[in-house]
């Protein structure tokens, strides 16, 4: 008999649907789907419509021990300069998160976990030291302010209720199914491409679809979790150029890193608008993850290795069946 019973917000996403797979693999719990729109109705699956301070949440939290909310306005380089896109984000990020969290803790939710960003910490640590769990925040976009305030709007129904409430704040999750830059650099990297980061000497902090899974899954049930904001990673940062090289070799072939001066490649994107681009590529993004480890008695349980071993098996399986 199950332990727990675990709603999973934004189940048909890329974190969503990994975690309530994971989580249904225990014995200890039972996993509740959440949606916009169920793609085939079941009786752990449920229909909550668009997210905003409007929503009703009640039927999905019936008997709910733990959320954990991966369900958001997702990030989109198009969409993160204006007033009106910092509206939308909040609409869903901020006052739906809210109105979630006042329900869950009206009728009788232990706890909720949210997925939250490390784009409320800031975008670069280049010439500074890895972000840390307790430092203040400094979101720049509408993204990263929307996940901030919906943070501290949980914060604020946890003092008022009781409602136990863990923050998680992960970097560039990558796994099978990683889409945006992470996908197009896999790509070049298959087809032999040759890529300008053999000089690069920046850090970077990523996070294995797998362990994030892994750590979120101790969030929601570990009693040493509540109160505590976690920053998430690999244990292992790495270089652009590093990454080329982990990527080729999960794929068995060698990479083409040509030695580029970064400078240069940071003064040609600027001259073609593009230095945002650059600073992606280029700077450095790190976080400390001791807290979460000392805190949880958490580590990575898969290696980098592992991780983009599984990332690239689609890719692999799929240029094996064209071929």
């Amino acid at each position: 008999m199950s332990k727990y019973t675990i709603l999973v917000t934004g189940a048909n996403g890329f974190v969503g649907k990994a975690l309530a797979n994971t989580l249904g693999q225990s014995a200890e719990i039972t996993v509740r789907s959440a949606y916009r729109k169920v793609p085939v109705p079941g009786m752990d699956q449920v229909s909550i419509g668009d997210i905003g301070p409007e929503t009703d949440w009640s039927k999905a939290l019936q008997g709910v021990d733990v959320v954990v909310h991966c369900a958001a306005r997702v990030h989109i380089m198009q969409d993160a300069g204006t007033t009106e896109s910092l509206a939308r984000f909040r609409h869903v990020n901020v006052e739906g998160t809210r109105r979630l969290a006042q329900q869950a803790a009206a009728i009788g939710v232990r706890r909720l976990v949210l997925v939250s960003s490390i784009k409320v910490n800031g975008e670069s640590t280049s010439g500074r030291v890895p972000y840390a769990h307790d430092q203040a925040p400094t979101p720049e976009d509408a993204y990263g302010i929307s996940k901030h305030e919906g943070e501290q709007a949980l914060w604020e129904v946890a003092r008022t209720t009781g409602l136990e409430v863990v923050v998680v704040r992960p970097p560039l999750i990558y796994g099978p199914g990683v889409k945006a830059n992470f996908n197009s650099l896999m790509r070049a990297v298959s087809r032999g491409l040759p890529l300008p980061f053999g000089m690069a000497d920046n850090r970077r902090s990523m996070v294995y679809l797998g362990n994030l899974v892994d750590l979120l899954q101790h969030c929601a049930i570990d009693p040493r979790a509540p109160g505590n904001t976690f920053l998430a990673s690999d244990g292992h940062d790495m270089s652009t150029g590093e990454l080329v090289r982990q990527l080729a070799h999960a794929m068995g072939c060698s990479p083409r890193l040509l030695p580029v001066p970064p400078a240069f490649m940071q003064l040609t994107a600027r001259m073609l608008g593009k230095s945002a681009v650059a600073d992606r590529v280029l700077g450095s993004l790190q976080v400390d993850i001791s807290h979460t480890c000392t805190t949880l008695d958490w580590h990575p349980p898969f290696s980098v290795e592992q991780g983009m071993q599984a990332t690239v098996a689609p890719l692999l399986d799929a240029s094996r069946v064209a071929n």
